[in-house]
């Protein structure tokens, strides 16, 4: 019983139909999300919640300001550390927001919704990136984890990986902005 609704869940998490509908519908989605949790948020929760957020937010960046999307195999910045950083910093600033509710209910139920969604789709990603960089992939795989940070492959050279490209490319700018209005509006509909 467990294991067959464990591989429906990962199916509808797979279906095309269904992740291209959420894709079309993911801005109104999140808008009404956020609408409902600014009805919830309780004060004492609201900055740590937000200092939650903020860290996820600048990982997230820092992601998105380092990879070449299928140009290059990237290794450095939070890629050294772990290969799906960008999931890890997207977690914890949707994670930090809901924080913000003081309610545990719905922050496991966020955190098992996110485990599948992520899990689905970093297999999803690897097999388009083994295809992309073969040897070079396998390589970094067996050296990096897939989500827990290891030091193996820890040069301080490489840390500093912010590419003007990838932040075009990636829409950092715009990544910030959209958090930036989100926390505004938090904190408005909570202490004005």
């Amino acid at each position: 019983m467990t294991d067959n609704l464990i591989n429906n869940i990962h199916e509808f998490f797979n279906n095309k139909k269904v992740r291209k509908t959420f894709l079309k519908l993911r801005l109104p989605i999140g808008l009404l999300c956020l609408i409902f949790i600014a009805t919830l948020i309780k004060p004492a929760w609201f900055f740590p919640g937000l200092l939650v957020s903020i860290l996820g937010e600048a990982f997230q960046v820092w992601c998105l300001s380092t990879i070449k999307t299928q140009k290059n195999l990237t290794v450095t910045g939070p890629y050294m550390f772990m290969r799906n950083p960008m999931y890890i910093g997207r977690f914890f600033l949707v994670f930090g927001i809901l924080m913000m509710t003081g309610n545990i209910w719905i922050m496991l139920a966020f955190a098992a919704l996110y485990y599948f969604y992520m899990v689905n789709r970093v297999k999803r990603e690897e097999k388009v990136l083994s295809e992309l960089f073969g040897k070079d992939y396998e390589d970094y795989c067996r050296d990096v984890n897939r989500y827990l940070p290891g030091f193996k492959r820890f040069d301080k050279n490489q840390l500093k990986s912010f590419n003007r490209e990838s932040m075009t490319q990636n829409n950092v700018m715009i990544n910030i902005v959209a958090a930036l209005a989100c926390y505004i509006v938090l904190f408005i509909t909570t202490f004005i």
